[in-house]
């Protein structure tokens, strides 16, 4: 849900821009079902709201099979330069989490700035929350773990990663881009 932020923001500038929604199918992007299959299962392994998975089996393979979607799309949608930011930050945060066992290290402190106490409370008793954990001396690559706090106002503020802000930095320049084409392709 975070990235809906990343696709609001790509809105806005974009018509800030000149630019205009209906540009948006000059993008030609390839097989974008893949990335809906991969968020479905985003969200039955890690629903928002719980530690709770709806689906608890299987759910570290299930994770890398949604990672390994978003690639092979990334991979078929290599000329369209937006994902390539899109693609580095979903390595980063691939990464952080195959060095931390399945987890995201998240800062307690950040998880508080974004109004998350409860969650905050759960990792300093050494406890998982979802697929995230305590950032810590013992987790791996913290500088790309969530530490980027949301404001609390926000709704879904939660703290970003260093690759959630590329991804959706990507996100942004792949709205605005598409949103500004005219007749070519972004």
């Amino acid at each position: 849900m975070i990235f809906l932020y990343g696709v609001l923001l790509g809105l806005i500038v974009g018509y800030a821009s000149g630019g205009r929604l209906s540009r948006l199918l000059a993008l030609e992007l390839r097989a974008p079902w893949l990335v809906l299959v991969a968020l479905g299962i985003q969200l039955l392994i890690y629903p928002f709201f719980t530690d709770e998975p709806i689906v608890s089996y299987g759910t570290t393979v299930l994770h890398g099979l949604s990672y390994g979607l978003v690639f092979l799309w990334l991979v078929l949608n290599l000329r369209t330069r937006p994902l390539w930011a899109l693609g580095g930050g979903a390595v980063l945060n691939l990464a952080t989490v195959l060095l931390n066992g399945g987890a995201m290290p998240a800062s307690p402190h950040a998880l508080r700035l974004s109004g998350l106490s409860e969650v905050a409370a759960v990792l300093e008793a050494g406890e998982r929350y979802g697929n995230v954990v305590a950032m810590s001396a013992a987790t791996r690559l913290n500088v790309l773990g969530d530490w980027i706090p949301l404001p609390p106002w926000l709704p879904f503020a939660r703290p970003l990663s260093v690759g959630d802000a590329l991804v959706m930095a990507g996100l942004v320049w792949l709205l605005v881009r598409g949103m500004r084409a005219h007749g070519r392709r972004a």
